[in-house]
């Protein structure tokens, strides 16, 4: 018992895992992601509604770029269509200060992408004037989910998975090295980039299972909040695997690629 005991100590340590979870409570990756819930209830859902209500192909609006997101179909993706879908009007009536008040809402939401970013690389905050790569990293987001969901009825099966995939890889890949200043390799940024879509892809399938459910019984409790509710949790699981995927990247590089990490900087807690 003890030889398997101690034959275990030593996976643990080889494997690294204890070094993740504690890199994982250094970057508080729960209160980061719960923070960029909110901050992508507040800029993404209204920056989403809007472009959905000017789309001239009419994809089916925000809630069903929503449903597509969670993985939600039936009666699960009906019910947040008819609660969420906002007026065709809605462009029209969109004020000035709607759009300010989405812009200072916008800039905050990239800012903590790129600050767990450069936590998770153990690199000094950007300056103020960089703003301008948040704003871009926010279009770029926009312009990905927006394609995310021109292929869904143009695309099926294998060939929508294989587009999914790569262009997801694509942006995440891209998004930290932006974000970043160009500090940190293409090739080191690589593995955080598979490990997010990754667990997007889990994430995908876990909502598929329990969300489904959970917004229909939501719904007949507690009726709009419910479902809200429901979204808020989604999105923390997204900030969850974007801020996690980035660290796992990382962690990954340092305990099992030493080679390729010799002009990194060090790691957190060193």
């Amino acid at each position: 018992m003890r030889r398997h005991l101690r034959a275990l100590r030593h996976g643990w340590e080889w494997l690294g895992a204890g070094t993740l979870l504690r890199r994982g409570r250094d970057l508080e990756l729960m209160h980061r992601a719960m923070g960029f819930a909110t901050l992508a209830l507040v800029t993404l859902a209204p920056l989403l509604i809007v472009i959905a209500a000017a789309d001239p192909l009419g994809r089916g609006g925000f809630a069903a770029w929503l449903a597509d997101g969670m993985g939600l179909s039936g009666r699960s993706a009906r019910v947040l269509t008819e609660i969420i879908s906002p007026p065709r009007e809605v462009v029209g009536t969109t004020s000035v200060w709607g759009v300010l008040a989405l812009a200072a809402f916008g800039i905050p939401f990239g800012g903590t992408v790129q600050n767990g970013f450069e936590r998770t690389w153990n690199l000094p905050p950007g300056p103020w004037h960089r703003i301008w790569r948040q704003a871009t990293w926010l279009c770029v987001l926009t312009a990905y989910l927006y394609q995310e969901v021109l292929t869904r009825d143009a695309m099926y099966g294998p060939e929508r998975i294989t587009l999914s995939l790569v262009t997801g890889v694509l942006f995440f890949w891209w998004g930290q090295r932006f974000l970043l200043g160009g500090q940190i390799g293409w090739w080191h940024l690589l593995p955080g980039a598979i490990a997010t879509m990754a667990g997007l892809i889990g994430l995908r399938g876990f909502s598929y299972f329990v969300f489904t459910p959970l917004i229909i019984d939501n719904a007949i409790s507690y009726g709009t909040v419910g479902v809200v509710l429901i979204v808020e949790s989604w999105l923390i699981g997204v900030g969850f695997v974007i801020f996690g995927g980035s660290l796992f990247g990382r962690w990954l590089l340092d305990h099992h690629g030493h080679r390729f990490t010799e002009d990194l900087p060090a790691p957190p807690g060193r």
